[in-house]
């Protein structure tokens, strides 16, 4: 079984493009608000190319970002610099199983933007990370998780054109997609191909990635049994409330 984190460098000269074209900014302005209100540090899991980092850390959070990819980090480092905000925000390579972090003071709140837990494809890796957070955020700390809704219900295909567009003046990407369900473990593994043109050149990138989800239910009482009350569930990014219809799974929850 691959794990969670394989073909995420591969995955960041296009991570930014594609997310342009499906999630874009929607959920930007939940997390700059739940960020505003806290007193204290900020966490993001798997910060990525900075996508969710840098507009919260321009509202005026401090913030710590992990990921494990360093190509992500390259990016999202290139995104402090030129937003000049190097001093408010400061990102880490590491592995969310185990966070690199002292347990005082503590983080006000930890956020876990776009499915990022969903890469976990182990129970046990999941477990891991829950406690690893309980021991980071300080008692009464938030935590936000966001889900991909129902991955698992996804039909599988093969070889599917999904996005196609211009990236920057001279280069036209295309992403073909596959789709693929290993339901006994919960897993949803896309099997990705870009096809970069450029004048004549064509160049041709594939790699997979590989999400585990669980039901918001199925969530709640692992956050329950890490330590956590759970204060909210949301359906949208405007508060409104989670059904299993929703498109939007979000959870918070605070660390007893």
């Amino acid at each position: 079984m691959s794990e969670g984190w394989h073909g995420w460098d591969e995955y960041a000269p296009f991570y930014d493009w594609e997310n342009a074209q499906t999630v874009g900014r929607r959920d930007v302005v939940f997390w700059q608000r739940l960020a505003a209100a806290q007193d204290g540090r900020v966490l993001e899991l798997g910060c990525g190319t900075g996508r969710i980092a840098v507009p919260v850390a321009r509202a005026g959070a401090t913030l710590i970002g992990i990921d494990r990819s360093p190509a992500m980090l390259s990016r999202a480092r290139q995104r402090l610099r030129r937003a000049h905000l190097n001093t408010q925000a400061h990102l880490v390579r590491g592995d969310i199983r185990s966070l690199p972090f002292r347990a005082r003071p503590g983080f006000a709140l930890v956020m876990a933007p776009y499915g990022i837990l969903q890469s976990l494809t182990r129970e046990a890796d999941l477990q891991r990370t829950l406690a690893s957070v309980a021991r980071v955020l300080r008692r009464g700390g938030l935590l936000g998780i966001d889900l991909v809704p129902d991955l698992p219900r996804w039909a599988e295909y093969e070889r599917r054109t999904s996005l196609t567009g211009r990236r920057g003046q001279h280069t036209r990407l295309t992403l073909i997609e596959s789709v693929r369900q290993d339901r006994r473990r919960r897993l949803t593994i896309f099997d990705q191909e870009y096809v970069e043109r450029k004048g004549r050149e064509r160049r041709v990138r594939r790699f997979a990635l590989t999400f585990r989800t669980l039901s918001v239910p199925q969530m709640t009482r692992r956050l329950e049994r890490a330590g956590f009350r759970i204060q909210a569930v949301l359906g949208d990014y405007h508060g409104g409330p989670w059904d299993r219809r929703a498109d939007v799974w979000v959870i918070l929850a605070a660390r007893r």
